[in-house]
């Protein structure tokens, strides 16, 4: 009777644990690049972007690679990346069109490119599709002092639980910070307009900022965005 119940126990256990390991076992890289041009290099920014894009999709283990257009102010961008390891990252990094476009670009900048590389902490299940006409994209950078990292995880973690059931969910993310666990990225894809408004209107949403506001080491940096 013993052993039998033992291996109902553990029977119980393994879907919990293989969960637990797939988890540790995710080596991806999440990228998040955010660069800023002058007003009047939009559209030669535009440009070089894309094709940036173009060439880096093409990298050896390159998973995800979306160019973002802000949409007010829009001379800023941001990149989104994922790469299958840190090994593709890093090829990618050294890469010979990615030299090309950062010395192209710089002539452009009005601030240094800011790179922010991560663990992925919530990732959606289904691979990231191609956004649908007048989908906006967030991208938040939330930072907390290192003692409230744990609380603000557990926030965070609900928050996306919470935001994925909402009817204009597309993709609903957040990315931790290799160098800084206690920073992450929140990536967000809502329908349209209307369901990013229905978003940060709900009770999920305003519980979690009344949560953040306290613990929080910097104001809620929320950017909505166009894939371009």
């Amino acid at each position: 009777m013993r052993v039998g119940l033992a291996i109902l126990l553990a029977m119980a256990v393994m879907p919990v644990v293989s969960m637990q390991t797939a988890s540790a076992q995710d080596s991806a890289v999440y990228a998040v690049s955010y660069i800023d041009v002058a007003p009047s290099a939009r559209a030669t920014a535009t440009t070089l972007l894309q094709q940036f894009a173009n060439a880096s999709r093409k990298d050896a283990g390159n998973m995800r690679f979306d160019i973002l257009q802000r949409m007010a102010p829009s001379n800023q961008f941001a990149i989104v990346a994922v790469w299958k390891d840190q090994n593709a990252y890093d090829a990618h990094v050294a890469a010979a069109h990615s030299k090309e476009f950062r010395d192209k670009i710089k002539p452009l900048l009005i601030s240094a490119i800011d790179d922010r590389v991560h663990t992925g902490m919530e990732i959606a299940g289904t691979p990231a599709g191609k956004n649908g006409r007048g989908a906006v994209v967030v991208v938040t950078h939330v930072d907390v002092p290192p003692p409230k990292k744990d609380e603000c995880i557990a926030a965070l973690k609900t928050l996306v639980a919470d935001s994925r059931k909402e009817a204009g969910s597309v993709r609903f993310e957040v990315f931790q910070q290799g160098n800084r666990p206690n920073h992450f990225s929140v990536v967000e894809v809502w329908k349209d307009q209307g369901a990013y408004d229905a978003h940060i209107t709900a009770a999920p949403t305003k519980k979690f900022r009344d949560q953040l506001t306290p613990m929080s080491g910097a104001l809620y940096d929320e950017r909505l965005y166009k894939a371009i």
